[in-house]
């Protein structure tokens, strides 16, 4: 950088015709303006200016420096030009990894409007029920919830969600509604087929929490799936609203045990890998995101109307 400031002092000096007018311009002081100069031709090893004069003059080489310096000043300040001009010049590949109910129900609404917003950018969104440390396979963003393991990366809160037990109007006609998280056990109940905290049905009883078992009629892999099944009737799910909140709202689906909801809620996590100099690209996904996620806030349409 000392480098830099000794060109800009070079070509300073030569514009206002002496070390103080050049000092004074650019709110330094004569001593620190020729210093800079001194430097700069100790290093090249030549001399810039013809001192002794009332107006400074350059010497041979100077003339011929000056040029060069700047050309290397023009250079940066167009480089500068350009980064202020990166948002609207966004390009390149967003690689993004999160649930597959997240970016189905959460992320694909608002997507097509940010493709238009960002042409030149290909967006690249892989789905997984369990978070996976890949930045440095080229992940941009990673986007799960639940607490995560202890890392250099930095997990952003975006929100958070609350698992609703439901089932279909059709399964409750059907069989009867549970009153009792204990009732579950003789019911049609269907659960994930990974190892996973999802799959512990937590409730609140006498101002504590207490897991309550089920047995599951059949595992999946898929929270759609499990979606999928009790819309049709066959049983009884645990899922968060982020994902079932629009069911709900239209009827699709019943909330169960509502007096034993549990109060905790499950934190959501924005992840990438540094917290400084954050790459445009990433930086108007988020943006964009949050945007969204303020427009439209599950829980408050998962309890609305």
């Amino acid at each position: 950088m000392d480098n830099y400031n000794q060109l800009l002092a070079f070509i300073w000096a030569y514009e206002y015709g002496n070390f103080s007018a050049a000092a004074r311009a650019k709110g330094l002081t004569p001593s620190a303006m020729s210093k800079l100069i001194g430097r700069l031709e100790a290093r090249l090893q030549v001399r810039l200016f013809v001192r002794g004069t009332r107006a400074l003059k350059l010497t041979e080489e100077g003339h011929v420096y000056l040029k060069s310096a700047r050309a290397v000043v023009d250079a940066m300040t167009e480089a500068d030009s350009l980064a202020e001009d990166m948002p609207n010049q966004i390009s390149g590949q967003l690689k993004i990894r999160t649930m597959t109910t997240f970016a189905r129900y959460q992320i694909l609404p608002w997507l097509p409007a940010f493709i238009a917003a960002y042409p030149a950018l290909k967006v690249d969104i892989e789905t997984g029920p369990l978070y996976q440390d890949q930045f440095d396979k080229g992940l941009d963003l990673a986007i799960y919830g639940g607490v995560l393991a202890s890392s250099s990366r930095i997990a952003r809160r975006i929100g958070e969600s609350q698992w609703i037990t439901c089932a279909s109007p059709a399964y409750l006609s059907r069989y009867g509604i549970p009153s009792h998280p204990r009732d579950l056990i003789e019911h049609r109940c269907f659960h994930f087929n990974f190892e996973s905290h999802w799959n512990q049905w937590v409730y609140a009883e006498d101002g504590q929490s207490r897991i309550y078992p089920v047995t599951p009629v059949a595992s999946l892999s898929q929270g759609d799936l499990l979606r999928d099944l009790a819309i049709q009737g066959e049983g009884i799910v645990r899922l968060a609203d982020f994902h079932i909140h629009r069911d709900i709202k239209q009827g699709k689906l019943v909330p169960l045990l509502t007096d034993f909801q549990s109060p905790i809620r499950e934190p959501l996590y924005l992840i990438y890998a540094k917290r400084q100099h954050l790459s445009p690209r990433i930086r108007c996904f988020i943006d964009f995101m949050e945007q969204q996620l303020a427009l439209h806030p599950w829980h408050m349409e998962a309890t609305a109307g």
